[in-house]
């Protein structure tokens, strides 16, 4: 992609994108009157600029397109003149047809070689997949079982002398009792179980009072984490009463795992003598499915076998140019060496659906995505809402103006290589290459449903920052820009804030941040979700979610 840079006292200043775009990025506060070179020419610019924010290049009158990365991004509301600021003021969403820029068929691979032959260690299940993670996992039919969830976390916590919060409990108690604190904690205990990177418990509100669809849909995104490759086996608990019904989540696991190749155990509290017979009998289950799993030691694994799944969350204005398209050319080598990626977040595909389905590699895929895409938002607008309601106020104050303007850069995750596959929400992934992934555009509803698709490993894009994490895959942080790489050091993993300064070529980091998913994928590197417990976890109920 074209790309004309403008310096100012031999740092960069500024951003042309795309060679047809009509407004270029501020890389750092711009005064009024600043001159910038654009291709060739000098533009004085009529009024203060903040970096990540967009200024025109040429006076555009009301009704004129916007374009930024070479597709349509808003439309002029009042005159713009050139070198003026692109504010939700004189500027609205529009997704104009635009000529697609990418044609089927012709994607040309990145030079991987220096990745051929490479592996990672990665634990291999008797169905053929590989995890990246190795976890026991414990899993309430119904939000009526949340409270023993809880008690269950934290007697296993106490049990295996692993309890994330350690620290945190330490501090409270140094904060209320003095520096000594008046109970300091018991000493953490050896690891019993050291192929095992622990238990995980999900706690949701859906299982009853909804839909048969949403209990449907819950069974399935369950069976999704139950029969994932970084899942060893799991404890279910059920009330009994709620419309979740037990059987209901045993014909999901069926259809992910038809050898019944992945323990499962089932537990009901209304056919249980007690509560303390319920929690007895789970704990059981957990120190018997440890103890199984414990046996499980990682072995070297192609690349092929690992799925990327991409996300963004808190973006700004640099998160296109940056961290985003930096994914995207990760995605593209594991692409090329025979692995997986899954792009979702529907609402932020809005304004580039035609360059998705140019890339499409046939019209059956083409059809799925432009069929799911129109029934979401049909189902938005049947309640008053639209696509380009999606913008937060953050992503707006960072200048993300309209859901185009994101949607444009929030595509770059995708990377370049064809789309061989539309998944729905809950679907399992199952064919190699990049896959797009019906999900809202919340943060962690998308994040949650990239992993019950098949994800063994995430990466999280950010430019104002955010903690996000998962339960059972790990989640990579990678940040747009340096000063939040700094300042938020202890969520982020990565830092793709050289590309702004022009320090660091893409490909560059493009090999760095893939040797990084190689040693997370081996366990060498735990990211900073993981070492924080942050395990996030909420289902779509399939309303609407932007």
């Amino acid at each position: 992609m074209p790309q004309t840079i403008a310096s100012e006292h031999g740092q960069l200043a500024s951003l042309r994108v795309h060679a047809d775009d009509n407004v270029r990025v501020a890389l750092k506060d711009l005064p009024a009157g600043s001159e910038i070179d654009d291709d060739g020419g000098r533009l004085r610019l009529a009024e203060p600029i903040r970096h990540k924010h967009k200024f025109s290049l040429h006076d555009l009158a009301p009704g004129d397109t916007v374009i930024m990365y070479g597709v349509t991004v808003g439309r002029a509301t009042r005159p713009i003149p050139a070198g003026a600021a692109i504010t939700t003021d004189n500027t609205e969403h529009s997704t104009a047809t635009t000529e697609p820029q990418a044609r089927r068929g012709e994607w040309r691979a990145p030079e991987v070689t220096a990745f051929e032959g490479v592996t990672f260690d990665g634990y291999h299940r008797p169905d053929g997949g590989v995890g990246t993670a190795n976890v026991w996992l414990v899993v309430p039919l119904v939000f009526c079982e949340n409270r023993n969830i809880e008690v269950l976390r934290q007697c296993v916590a106490d049990a295996l002398g692993e309890d994330p919060y350690r620290d945190y409990k330490q501090m409270a108690r140094e904060l209320l009792h003095g520096a000594t604190g008046t109970a300091p904690p018991a000493p953490a205990g050896e690891r019993l179980f050291p192929n095992v990177d622990g238990v995980r418990f999900l706690t949701h509100t859906l299982g009853c009072g909804g839909t048969d669809d949403d209990a449907q849909a819950l069974c399935r995104l369950l069976a999704g984490y139950i029969c994932h490759p970084n899942v060893a086996g799991a404890t279910v608990l059920s009330l009994g009463c709620q419309k979740a019904q037990i059987d209901m989540l045993k014909e999901a696991v069926a259809a992910r795992d038809p050898g019944g190749l992945r323990p499962v155990h089932y537990l009901e509290q209304q056919a249980s003598v007690s509560e303390s017979a319920l929690i007895r009998e789970a704990l059981t289950t957990i120190f018997d499915g440890l103890a199984e799993a414990n046996r499980v030691e990682r072995a070297p694994a192609p690349l092929s076998a690992l799925t990327l799944g991409v996300e963004c969350g808190g973006s700004d204005g640099f998160s296109g140019l940056s961290a985003n398209p930096l994914v995207g050319a990760v995605v593209d080598r594991l692409v090329a060496l025979g692995g997986s990626g899954i792009l979702s977040e529907f609402p932020e595909l809005c304004g580039v659906e035609h360059e998705l389905i140019a890339r499409c590699r046939d019209d059956a895929v083409a059809e799925r995505f432009r069929a799911l895409m129109d029934a979401y938002q049909r189902h938005a607008a049947r309640v008053g809402a639209d696509f380009s309601m999606n913008p937060s106020p953050g992503n707006i104050r960072d200048g993300l103006i309209t859901d185009a303007m994101k949607s444009a850069g929030a595509a770059k995750k995708g990377g370049d290589s064809p789309v061989v596959d539309v998944l729905d929400y809950t679907e399992p992934h199952t064919r190699p290459g990049l896959n797009l992934l019906c999900s809202p555009g919340n943060d962690v509803e998308s994040t949650t449903a990239l992993a019950g698709s098949g994800a063994n490993l995430i990466l999280f894009t950010t430019g104002l920052g955010t903690p996000t994490g998962n339960p059972i895959t790990p989640v990579i942080k990678i940040s747009s820009n340096s000063e939040l790489a700094a300042r938020m050091n202890d969520v982020i993993d990565f830092d793709a804030g050289p590309i702004i300064r022009g320090e660091a070529s893409m490909d560059e980091l493009a090999d760095r941040l893939l040797r990084l998913c190689i040693d997370t994928a081996s366990g060498r590197y735990a990211p900073r979700a993981v070492e924080l417990a942050q395990y996030d976890f909420i289902p779509w109920k399939r309303g609407v979610s932007l």
